[in-house]
Order: structure tokens, then sequence, then C-alpha cells
């Protein structure tokens, strides 16, 4: 069993009603992308494609995820 904090981040935040969550997970084969998934679906998230998604406050991390891990998903966004 796993513990992985997630925090949503701006429309995300709108769309899930909440600004963070804790899930504990039996598996502990789990990966960013399979939890991206279970939170785009069990939240009926739209544009799930430009959803970015930081590990531990490191953009673009991709693999397993641990014990403890902070998943934060951020909308799209544009600098100037």
């Amino acid at each position: 069993m796993i513990k992985i904090t997630i925090k949503y981040f701006g429309v995300i935040a709108e769309e899930t009603g909440k600004t963070e969550e804790v899930l504990e997970l039996d598996s502990d084969d789990v990966d960013v992308e399979s939890l991206k998934d279970h939170c785009t679906s069990k939240y009926s998230l739209t544009d799930t494609n430009s959803i970015q998604v930081a590990v531990n406050q490191m953009m673009g991390a991709s693999g397993p995820l641990e014990d403890g891990d902070e998943v934060a998903l951020l909308p799209p966004f544009s600098g100037g």
C-alpha cells in the first residue's frame, strides 16, 4: 500500500472541486501515466492531453511512483 498526495491547480481544481487529496493505492506498481488516467477518469476532466504533471515538483516526470510522492496536475499555461 502506498500513499500519494495529489495537488490540483487552476481549472483542474475547479473541475475536481478540490485542491488536494491523498490516495492510498493497493499496488506498488503505480506510474505517473496510470495515476493521471485514474484522476482524469474519476473527475471526468476535459482536455486531458494538455494536463501537465509534476512529481515532487519536477515537471515532466515519468515512471513509477513511490510511497509519499507528491503529484501535481497542472492546467496548460503560457508565458509572456
